[in-house]
């Protein structure tokens, strides 16, 4: 177990959520010496019934004991969601890895799933693997997005083709909650994989290339199956509104499925048929 980064992580993630909270919101004065955005961390402390202290060596991501029964009342005190309780949980515990395999080998798509994809022809669908690799996706995807069979097979990853290829910038109208859906689900697999040297790697690359990751990064959420509702601009088919569909493939690859759903009351469907005669 990679423990120094699983605290590092631990301890960004506190510091962020500490920083998404007003005092107004948790019931506390304002006072006039803030100098950064969200609740210090005696107020966190005093919300979650522990010691300053203590909750100080926790965000610090010293190596303390933790019990669950505490970390729920910091959870309670930090206003996490569900998603982001479990995440929270994964890292101070150490309970993501241990039972998924590391040796990252080639997924496998079953017949079955390849047919269902298949079938979906006016809701493109993307499946990725826990790295947000693409492995498969539809005729749908490959005319909305682009044809991802031209992109070499190392470079086919949904996070790293949002920040380098201009035409996901181009098809987004709303971009920015795009990508933050893709991170969101990235943050989900980081706290179940974080002892995996890869993701730490991948976020230093990220970082290192693309100056807006950062931000993004550091305010992304955590949905292991977020819904979103998204504007695209089609260069041939003009505005598209679909919402997003997460849905986690049982299996040894931990594969996930995102379906673009065209949005109801909407010509998005009619647009999809079009374009998908016109291509055939």
């Amino acid at each position: 177990m990679n423990s120094q980064a699983r605290l590092q992580a631990l301890s960004a993630f506190l510091k962020s959520q500490r920083a998404k909270i007003s005092p107004e919101s948790a019931g506390l004065p304002v006072g006039t010496r803030r100098r950064t955005p969200g609740l210090r961390r005696e107020e966190v402390a005093q919300l979650a019934g522990v010691s300053t202290t203590w909750y100080t060596w926790l965000e610090q991501g010293r190596d303390i004991q933790v019990s669950s029964s505490v970390l729920d009342c910091v959870a309670n005190a930090l206003k996490l969601t569900a998603d982001e309780r479990k995440y929270l949980f994964s890292l101070a515990f150490e309970t993501g890895t241990s039972t998924y395999p590391l040796k990252q080998e080639a997924a496998h798509i079953s017949p079955s799933l390849h047919k269902i994809i298949k079938e979906l022809h006016c809701c493109p669908a993307i499946i990725s693997d826990r790295m947000c690799n693409i492995v498969g996706w539809n005729n749908a995807a490959a005319h909305v997005f682009l044809d991802f069979e031209r992109i070499p097979l190392e470079e086919r990853n949904m996070i790293r083709l949002l920040f380098t290829r201009r035409e996901f910038k181009r098809l987004a109208v709303n971009w920015d909650q795009f990508a933050s859906g893709f991170l969101a689900m990235f943050r989900s697999y980081y706290g179940q994989y974080v002892e995996d040297k890869w993701y730490e790697s991948f976020l230093e690359e990220m970082k290192r290339d693309h100056p807006g990751f950062t931000r993004m990064w550091e305010q992304s959420q955590v949905s292991y199956a977020p819904e979103v509702h998204l504007e695209f601009r089609h260069a041939k088919a003009g505005k598209m509104l679909f919402e997003l569909t997460s849905l986690h493939v049982y299996g040894n690859d931990d594969l996930r499925c995102s379906i673009y759903t065209p949005a109801p009351d909407t010509n998005t469907e009619a647009k999809m048929r079009q374009l998908m005669e016109e291509k055939s």
